[in-house]
């Protein structure tokens, strides 16, 4: 066990990292804090012990060689957090990114956070999906795994999920486009609570009410589509109000977009092929939003939501 997860335990408590529910008002302040950003190792404490980079890379709609090119840029540039599915289709590109990188720049696997998800259509079977992963990705365990979204035997799933962190195969679990109807229906009929909720969010999507519900919970929120997804990005990149704040700061459009996500409490995971953009997109620590700022983004919301999901 390493000594990053023992000082988790510490903040967590054994009992989060174990899966219990929280019984206790003291219990459930504990649990609330633990999704606080650190800005200088920019990474967030999970409740189920482990450390999250707050900024990663998302490989929907990569192939092959482009997942693993970008992987490689990734890494290089100090990122750590990649994010994949089953139905990404290139999980083993994600694996050979991942083995690939720590070669050339000797990077521990520890250091890595790899998520992948299942798919509804995997449900029914959840134990040789979990083993369908773990084998294209072959990166010794899964660091966080996510029901992508909603479905029959969702449940079932994710207790099949549970099983998997008790063996150390999975090290934390999560979910992906679930919101507070589907949240209030489904948290008391597991046993572990979720460490992470991703769900599309950006400056015309902002789940306003959907982001503190789950971070009071103690669950850490994470979005894709940050950028406002394929057929939207360049309307996004080129709004009046996020250009005038790139502007200000000498920094790009995606950049101000994602250092407002960060600034809320939200870990980004943008998608990209091209590794300037990869690089790009992890420079953000270097500046940060006033007030004013982030209240201008904030009043872009539209609630248009850019996928079915």
């Amino acid at each position: 066990m390493s000594m990053k997860h023992l000082d988790g335990i510490t903040a967590c408590m054994a009992m989060l990292l174990c899966g219990c529910a929280s019984n206790t008002a003291e219990q459930e302040e504990e649990t609330a804090m633990v999704h606080t950003f650190d800005f200088e190792t920019k990474t967030v404490l999970l409740n189920s012990g482990y450390t999250m980079p707050i900024v990663g890379l998302g490989t929907y709609a990569l192939d092959h060689d482009t997942c693993v090119n970008s992987i490689m840029a990734l890494m290089e540039h100090g990122g750590r957090l990649i994010d994949t599915a089953y139905m990404y289709h290139n999980e083993e590109a994600v694996g050979e990114g991942v083995r690939k990188a720590m070669k050339e720049f000797n990077i521990p696997r520890e250091d890595i956070f790899v998520i992948t998800k299942l798919y509804p259509n995997q449900f029914h079977d959840p134990e040789t999906a979990i083993e369908e992963a773990l084998r294209k990705l072959d990166i010794g365990y899964i660091d966080m795994m996510l029901l992508h979204h909603p479905g029959t035997d969702d449940v079932k799933a994710y207790k099949a999920m549970e099983t998997y962190v008790k063996k150390g195969l999975i090290r934390s679990l999560g979910l992906s486009n679930w919101y507070v109807k589907e949240l209030t229906d489904f948290l008391p009929k597991v046993t572990i609570t979720p460490s992470l909720v991703q769900n599309e969010i950006h400056p015309y999507y902002q789940e306003q009410d959907v982001v503190p519900f789950i971070q009071e919970k103690g669950i850490a929120v994470q979005c894709w589509y940050p950028l406002g997804g394929r057929g939207y990005t360049r309307e996004l990149l080129n709004d009046p109000v996020i250009v005038s704040i790139a502007d200000a700061h000498g920094v790009s459009a995606a950049q101000v977009i994602l250092r407002w996500d960060l600034q809320r409490g939200i870990i980004v995971i943008p998608g990209s092929g091209n590794p300037d953009h990869v690089r790009e997109n992890l420079d953000l620590f270097d500046f940060s939003l006033t007030e004013e700022e982030m209240e201008q983004i904030n009043a872009l919301d539209r609630n248009e939501k850019h996928d079915w999901y």
